[in-house]
């Protein structure tokens, strides 16, 4: 009797085994199905980490890039100063003694005045009347000072005048500021174009010739740079000419100048 129920039982057994087998492989695409959002949900939460991460990734390299960008632009300033810098060193070739490097702090160029205020004044021994320079050449003169700072007239204002010469030939004149920042007037010169007994050809102005300042007064260096004549109005009914003169000195760009003391030129 033991032994049938043991058979029986192991027939069962194996009954069962086979239904749970066949009950299975029908409701295996069940489960697949059922786990399919979750597995879509998984794959998604991992695009969304990595796009995460991509675009933390982005994000320090455009700050990277834009702090490289900016180190750049910094040695890139730095460059230009150190080249402006050594401009105004070669510029004082002429100059003997003692020169003063002083930046520009405020501007005053519009149609009537042309001054600028810099950093030196009465305690760097600033003074009334003093010479200021640029690489290019003579800027202007110090109209007004306090402890700590200095107006400078242009040599472009209206109302400066720098006694000059014509570098070719000796030939002296003044200067007249026109009140643009490009341009300076020879007034009152005996017509280049006219030849006579009084005015030899030496002595003719032409189109390139450079201009100077003649030291008279012994305020502005001597042979120091002033400009290029860039033209010639002539009036034929008189015997004078308008001169234009095209300044060498840098007035829209200003950022450092040199201060001059007096008489401590070559000769």
């Amino acid at each position: 009797m033991v032994s049938i129920t043991i058979i029986y039982f192991d027939n069962q057994k194996d009954a069962l085994r086979t239904v749970r087998s066949f009950i299975s492989t029908l409701i295996h695409p069940i489960e697949l199905i059922a786990s399919l959002p979750y597995q879509i949900k998984d794959s998604i939460a991992d695009l969304l980490i990595s796009h995460q991460n991509l675009s933390a990734d982005n994000e320090k390299l455009i700050e990277e890039l834009l702090l490289i960008r900016t180190r750049l632009q910094k040695y890139e300033i730095i460059e230009s100063e150190n080249r402006r810098l050594r401009n105004l060193l070669k510029s004082t070739f002429r100059l003997e003694n003692k020169i003063l490097l002083a930046e520009l702090v405020a501007v005053q160029l519009d149609s009537f005045q042309k001054k600028i205020v810099i950093n030196k004044g009465e305690k760097d021994l600033a003074y009334e009347g003093q010479p200021v320079v640029d690489s290019g050449g003579i800027m202007g003169q110090i109209i007004q000072t306090n402890s700590f700072s200095s107006t400078v007239l242009l040599i472009t204002d209206p109302n400066h005048a720098l006694p000059v010469q014509i570098n070719r030939n000796g030939l002296r004149a003044v200067a007249v500021g026109s009140g643009e920042s490009n341009k300076l007037i020879l007034e009152n010169l005996p017509n280049p174009l006219i030849t006579n007994s009084d005015l030899p050809n030496s002595a003719h102005i032409i189109v390139g010739d450079l201009v100077v300042s003649s030291g008279l007064g012994r305020r502005f260096p001597r042979d120091f740079p002033v400009g290029e004549v860039e033209e010639i109005k002539q009036d034929l009914s008189k015997s004078s000419s308008k001169i234009i003169v095209r300044p060498f000195a840098q007035f829209e760009n200003i950022r450092e100048v040199l201060m001059v003391w007096p008489n401590q030129y070559k000769d």
